[in-house]
């Protein structure tokens, strides 16, 4: 599949509705994947947990994560990344992050509902964390569009030795 452009990238990444899910790993090593909201700014994912989300106390323990922001309609375009994430904020420091707060949730929901929503859930505090992708493992795709070709889209490991499509 065509690996998303820069601009294609950051296209994805600024539109508003898209989820990220993030997975993070148990004490016990079991894996955890929530669905979550987020914002691309600085060439960086910003997500917020509340105090008292599971996701938060694992990402305190370790802070690797993985996250998967991608689209269900065509050209299915996809953004994965590793790596650590940043603690920026901890839980009380709600007030100096609040305007990215709102950004976030602007992309959700409309601006009224947004400040709505943060005004009714400001006693629950919640923490900031950064994933920067200049230093995460990062790799995006997408179907073909416009004329491009259509065939041999999967990466060649995945097909079968001496098939139709591999090289």
């Amino acid at each position: 599949m065509p690996k998303l452009t820069l601009s294609e990238r950051d296209s994805f990444l600024a539109e508003p509705g898209v989820v990220m899910r993030i997975a993070v790993t148990r004490e016990d090593g079991s894996p955890l994947v929530t669905p979550i909201w987020f914002a691309h700014e600085d060439d960086a994912i910003y997500f917020t947990p509340r105090a008292k989300s599971e996701w938060f106390d694992c990402l305190r323990r370790d802070s690797r994560c993985a996250l998967c922001i991608d689209e269900q309609p065509l050209p299915y375009r996809k953004v994965l990344a590793e790596g650590s994430a940043e603690l920026l904020h901890d839980v009380g420091a709600d007030a100096q992050w609040r305007d990215l707060y709102r950004r976030i949730a602007g992309r959700y929901v409309p601006a009224a509902e947004a400040d709505a929503y943060i005004e009714n859930t400001i006693d629950q505090p919640r923490a900031l964390f950064r994933l920067n992708l200049a230093t995460a493992k990062l790799s995006t795709w997408r179907m073909p569009v416009a004329d491009e070709a259509g065939d041999g889209i999967w990466h060649q490991r995945y097909y079968a030795p001496g098939s139709k499509l591999s090289t």
